[in-house]
């Protein structure tokens, strides 16, 4: 089944190939996609049948038929801060609050429903599995923000889940936790299941479920104690592995929660002022590094801290210890000094 997209071409489209209009419309959003709709015969203009290379004058009038969507995921308007995209690959800064994928709890407002409206079903992998994941190739946890990847082929999908499953994929977190990390650098090698105890929860644990899950940390930042916490300490955590929950399982389990976290915030004071105001955990996915899977190209993107989170850690400026030679490099690029 299919459905119909009409589009009344603008002066600004006078004079363009029609591939190229067909392909800035919402749901399409691909030259590529513009044209294989034009040869696949489902692109008329002025009622007549219509070739990828027919130039446009202004009022023509254009009709597109678009596949119905494969399962019940209802494209969405939704606001995409894309950082990079190419014919395969999209490389984006999703925010705080938006879940990657509808759940139960979140049917609307997701990143695969924003993905769709922009590149349509025809421009997005399909390799997870799930009618409902349209380009998702791994996930954010709802309330962490920061840089991901997505895929439009399948092709791209792959490759990139191949990556990250063998770990070459380089991803990096800032994570404001609690207390005073001792070590300037270390690694969790603990496998994390289902908590027994709260199935909504994860855990480390040693049940047949247990997944192994790899997290390594380097301080960037530590902060004294004030009178109602005992201090902080800012991490760049690294994931070698992809579990739910994973950086905040891990720092729960060395006593050190990431601030924010009401989840996972066993060891640590829970009120306002402990968790510096902030009303989502301080996690924020700030370095992303891939090998292309088609050019095999050498790809590197970096993010500064949203709003919220640049706050919180400005409140701690008077309470700084000590910033790690590492640090400085970290801190450096937050503030746009380096690339």
């Amino acid at each position: 089944m299919t459905r119909q997209m009409s589009h009344v071409a603008t002066p600004e489209d006078a004079g363009k190939r029609l591939d190229a209009v067909i392909g800035a419309l919402p749901g399409i959003a691909s030259r590529s996609q513009g044209a294989k709709a034009c040869e696949e015969g489902r692109v008329q203009v002025n009622g007549q049948l219509a070739t990828k290379k027919q130039v446009l004058s202004s009022g023509d009038v254009i009709i597109v038929e678009v596949p119905d969507a494969p399962s019940g995921l209802v494209p969405e308007p939704l606001d995409l801060d894309i950082r990079y995209e190419d014919d395969e690959v999209i490389v984006l800064a999703k925010p705080a609050g938006m879940i990657c994928h509808p759940s139960p709890d979140h049917a609307f407002g997701t990143l695969a429903a924003a993905l769709l409206y922009r590149y349509g079903w025809d421009g997005l992998c399909d390799v997870q599995g799930d009618a409902d994941r349209p380009g998702i190739v791994h996930r954010l946890d709802g309330d962490t923000s920061g840089l991901m990847l997505a895929a439009k082929t399948d092709d791209a999908g792959s490759a990139l889940m191949d990556a990250i499953a063998t770990r070459s994929v380089d991803r990096r977190y800032l994570a404001l936790v609690h207390g005073i990390v001792s070590v300037d650098s270390g690694m969790v090698d603990a496998p994390i299941c289902r908590s027994r105890s709260d199935r909504q929860k994860m855990a480390v644990g040693d049940d047949d479920s247990a997944r192994d899950a790899i997290t390594t940390f380097k301080v960037v930042e530590r902060f004294d104690a004030g009178h109602k916490d005992q201090g902080y300490t800012l991490l760049e955590c690294k994931l070698y592995t992809g579990r739910t929950h994973q950086i905040r399982v891990h720092m729960q389990y060395i006593k050190h929660p990431v601030v924010g976290d009401m989840t996972y915030t066993a060891f640590a004071p829970k009120d306002a002022a402990a968790s510096l105001g902030l009303h989502r955990q301080f996690l924020h996915s700030y370095r992303l590094g891939f090998t292309h899977p088609c050019t095999q190209a050498q790809m590197s993107f970096s993010d500064v801290l949203p709003d919220d989170l640049a706050c919180a850690l400005a409140s701690l400026e008077g309470r700084s210890a000590n910033v790690t030679d590492y640090g400085r490099d970290v801190l450096a690029l937050l503030r746009g000094e380096m690339r």
